[in-house]
């Protein structure tokens, strides 16, 4: 019998667990996401990154086997992984795990639906596809998660745990869709650790790299799930190992009980967060704060000081350097900036609260948000480093020219289990990120095809549905920007 390894035991869960076996809660997450993330990708097609990257895409040529969206013509099912994983991630609006701190669908989501249109697969073996492929990105999280200083060991080491572990996720979703058994997809697990990559320096300083980091994650999981296929094997001691993944990620700092502990009952998918709004997400309770504050008659002419509470290690990712962070130059800058958080929920937006249309170049240097953000210190909130990272809170004081404070405390993020968005919320995000982009009744057919995805023959037809989503370069720019 071949020895027990972590990278067996996750191998064993993805190509083993029946889809049958799947509890109703976590089918019914799947859908959610996949909804999510859909419509991410249409709402992302305009942004300049995404042209780049789908330019990229449509250049490489090759066997038309899945669609990317925003791509006229079906191309490689590896960069139709990619075209979609960038455009998944790129408006900071898809789903995050916590305490882990990674966004598990934006790569797991689009490697599944590649692999299942180049296969044909069911409907419902996508959705367990997807499912196991979550579960496997969320464990390796939480393994190099830790809990004595409540921090992720892979943030620590500047490495963005989103793209590294969602490889492996979705090299094992991809796996089982091209029916792999155990064995091969341990192979694609150790194929896939060779090629998981991302580094986050550019939530602190800038440029758009973070955005294609979900596509080449997605590309890579498809890849090594077909180079495992093809025969290429990889270490059965893959995550374990002296030179395995957490000694070379995380410096042999990892929990392994987090890897195998439940595995397979206790299912972490439904409790995913889902993100209201289109920022980085230690940004959203400031956000939730500052429109609470406007519905109580703040407005941002009135404000004189603003003090914005947070746990100690968010601060350096929207609260420094903090001249930058009190003057975003561009929308994509503004999404990791606590100062614009506070500006945005003042000044007030649309969808659930805030949304895409409120992150454009043109709103991150609009004066009447500029003269907030000159006035918003980010400091550390002891309160706030008790509950972090099992929420992203803030404590958002206010004073008003008239000399009166005021606070607003938002202790449990809105899109988790403690504060759920409802399925008409999710819809309307949805609807909102798809108008404009899809004809109505095609956006309609989306909705109904995914809400009965689980029971579909395949995911082809919804495919199709999304190559109804206009080219970038045939459509005049939306107010998105990045």
């Amino acid at each position: 019998m071949a020895e027990p390894t972590l990278g067996r035991a996750l191998a064993a869960f993805a190509a083993d667990t029946p889809a049958a076996a799947l509890p109703a809660a976590v089918v019914d997450s799947v859908r959610q996401r996949v909804l999510d993330v859909v419509g991410l990708c249409v709402a992302a097609v305009d942004l300049p990154s995404s042209r780049a990257a789908l330019a990229y895409v449509r250049e490489q040529g090759g066997r038309g086997q899945a669609r990317a969206i925003g791509v006229a013509d079906p191309v490689p099912a590896a960069l139709a992984a990619f075209g979609n994983g960038v455009l998944a991630h790129s408006l900071d609006y898809d789903d995050t795990h916590l305490p882990s701190v990674l966004h598990p669908s934006a790569s797991v989501v689009p490697a599944a639906l590649a692999a299942a249109e180049l296969t044909g697969a069911s409907g419902r073996e996508t959705v367990a596809a997807v499912a196991v492929g979550l579960e496997v990105c969320v464990r390796l999280g939480m393994a190099g998660y830790d809990r004595a200083a409540g921090n992720s060991v892979f943030f620590e080491h500047g490495q963005h745990a989103t793209s590294i572990c969602g490889t492996l996720g979705g090299a094992v979703a991809a796996a089982r869709l091209f029916g792999l058994d155990a064995g091969r997809t341990l192979d694609a697990l150790g194929v896939a650790a060779s090629m998981a990559a991302g580094l986050i320096e550019a939530n602190r300083t800038g440029g758009t790299v973070k955005r294609i980091h979900c596509g080449w994650a997605a590309h890579s999981a498809v890849s090594a799930a077909a180079l495992a296929r093809h025969g290429v094997t990889g270490p059965p001691t893959v995550l374990e190992g002296r030179f395995g993944f957490f000694e070379a990620f995380l410096r042999g700092e990892y929990d392994p009980a987090e890897i195998t502990t439940g595995l397979g009952v206790d299912w972490a998918v439904p409790d995913i967060f889902f993100k209201p709004y289109p920022a980085n997400h230690f940004t959203h309770a400031a956000i939730d704060a500052a429109l609470a504050l406007r519905r109580r008659g703040v407005r941002p002419s009135d404000v004189e000081a603003v003090t914005l509470g947070v746990p100690t290690p968010v601060i350096r990712t929207i609260g420094q350097p903090i001249d930058r962070k009190r003057r975003p130059t561009t929308g994509y800058e503004a999404q990791f900036s606590g100062p614009y958080a506070v500006a945005a929920g003042l000044h007030g937006g649309g969808v659930l609260g805030v949304g895409p249309d409120d992150f454009t170049d043109a709103l991150a240097v609009e004066e009447s948000r500029r003269a907030v953000m000159a006035r918003v210190d980010v400091v550390p909130d002891e309160r706030c480093d008790a509950i972090f990272p099992h929420q992203f809170p803030a404590v958002l004081r206010v004073v008003t020219r008239d000399g009166r404070e005021w606070t607003e405390e938002v202790l449990a993020n809105r899109g988790g289990p403690a504060r759920p968005l409802t399925t008409a919320e999710l819809a309307l995000k949805f609807r909102h990120n798809v108008a404009g982009r899809l004809p109505a009744d095609v956006a309609e057919s989306v909705e109904r095809e995914i809400a009965a995805l689980d029971t579909a023959p395949d995911v082809r037809r919804l495919a199709g549905l999304l190559a109804a989503a206009a080219a970038p370069d045939t459509r005049h720019p939306t107010g998105v920007s990045a």
